[in-house]
């Protein structure tokens, strides 16, 4: 969601680093062009008007002056400031209580069904415990029928009364969870098309009743400028501790996401990043800030590389690798775990100066990647393991059974050959950049 905008900002302190000196007016022209992109990205005109004030403030100051590099320090103040709108110090969920209550709220079409869902899947990857998903939903048709629902697709159970009363069901909800062992309950509870007195007192009366340690508002990134009265007014009635942005995946310009914290102090705690039921992280601002800059984000990669790739299998895999006794079955194994990733387009987005070497526009066909698995699974295990083996007919069977081409066959086998070199180089430390 932040491409456009990362794309205008990169533009503009690249231009500074062009500059041997810094001066009040190549300053003011930068600046103007920053100001242009937060304002054209929905950002809120008066943390635009104080962002730019400090950027300009800063870069005119005496350690800018004296520095050998003074486009470099300009960066650094630029990254600084947005880390800081972002929220400065990323803001950890609280799982203290015993069980931990955490109470999701918003309007309808947030997303706060599935994001209550999602939530409980990564504390139960992240923390190795249990949780316990609340219907207190009971006014939407279907929200009941769409927890249980996602709970038996992630395993986890959901408590729910029907059509009953939501005070009651939550009171009841943490008895059952305290005498069955559960170390989190997420309550879902009701969302309206606008907020309203009713809504407003039924989570008062909620809150009241399980003192939650975490008070949640999930709220669509999608909605603008608006996010901020949503958010103020949620506020204002259950004192929030926390949000949780959604649908950062969409095309959206995001700028609300970059004034929440500045415009209401509640903090960003977690964002959804794809309609996956793994596709919510923690929110960072130092590295929300990287991402925007286009300086990448390695160690997001590397967390999420660690929460889905089996250490025992890419541990054999890097011996045999080292060996030179890598085969396609192997192979076969490691694309699947690459595939837990997610969408490889994404990671690219990652790596630093990614839209500088054009990764941010690259389209991976999940296609492409179901045919590669397609022609491999078309091959008998021997085969996997003793490719150069596989002369004309073999190939010809195994097209047919892949309903893949030669061609095609022929091109995984030579970029197999290929890494596998590549690897080899690497090992033996004669592998040389081509660049």
């Amino acid at each position: 969601m932040f491409e456009n905008l990362g794309e205008r900002l990169s533009k503009a302190v690249d231009k500074i680093k062009g500059y041997g000196k810094l001066t009040e007016e190549n300053i003011s022209e930068v600046t103007r062009e920053i100001r242009l992109a937060l304002l054209e990205a929905d950002v809120n005109y008066k943390v635009v008007k104080e962002f730019v004030g400090n950027v300009k403030a800063k870069a005119l100051g005496e350690e800018v002056a004296k520095s050998l590099k003074p486009g470099e320090v300009f960066v650094k103040i630029v990254k600084d400031e947005l880390v800081e709108l972002l929220g400065g110090d990323s803001a950890p969920l609280n799982t203290k209580g015993s069980p931990a209550i955490l109470m999701l709220a918003g309007l309808q079409g947030s997303g706060k069904t599935t994001t209550c869902a999602k939530l409980a899947n990564l504390l139960r990857k992240k923390e190795h415990k249990k949780p316990l998903l609340v219907a207190c939903d009971v006014y939407r048709p279907a929200a009941i029928d769409q927890l249980k629902q996602l709970g038996k697709e992630l395993n986890i159970p959901v408590y729910e009364e029907g059509q009953g009363n939501p005070i009651i069901i939550a009171k009841n909800a943490i008895t059952h969870a305290k005498e069955n062992g559960y170390d989190y309950v997420l309550l879902d509870t009701a969302g309206r098309l606008h907020i309203d007195e009713a809504l407003m007192e039924e989570l008062q009366k909620i809150t009241e009743e399980v003192h939650p340690e975490e008070t949640i508002l999930v709220i669509d990134s999608m909605t603008g400028q608006d996010a901020i009265h949503v958010i103020t007014g949620f506020n204002e009635k259950l004192k929030l501790t926390g949000a949780i942005l959604t649908k950062l995946d969409g095309d959206t310009k995001g700028g609300a996401a970059l004034s929440i914290r500045h415009l209401t102090s509640v903090p960003i705690k977690m964002i959804g990043v794809s309609e996956k039921l793994d596709g919510i992280e923690p929110f960072y601002p130092d590295r929300m800030a990287s991402r925007i800059l286009g300086m990448g984000d390695i160690l997001s990669m590397i967390e999420k590389a660690e929460s889905v790739i089996d250490e025992k299998e890419a541990t054999a895999a890097a011996k045999k690798m080292k060996s030179g006794k890598f085969d396609l079955e192997d192979f076969l194994v490691q694309f699947k775990q690459i595939k837990k990733l997610g969408p490889l387009e994404n990671l690219l987005k990652m790596i630093p100066g990614a839209s500088k070497m054009g990764l941010q526009n690259v389209k991976i066909d999940p296609k492409d990647i179901a045919h590669i698995e397609a022609i491999i699974l078309s091959m008998t295990p021997y085969e996997r393991k003793h490719p150069e083996v596989l002369k004309m007919t073999r190939k010809q069977r195994i097209a047919k059974g892949s309903a893949r081409s030669v061609e095609e066959v022929n091109r995984l086998l030579k970029q197999f050959e290929q890494m596998k070199t590549m690897m080899k180089k690497m090992q033996n430390g004669n592998f040389k950049m081509p660049f």
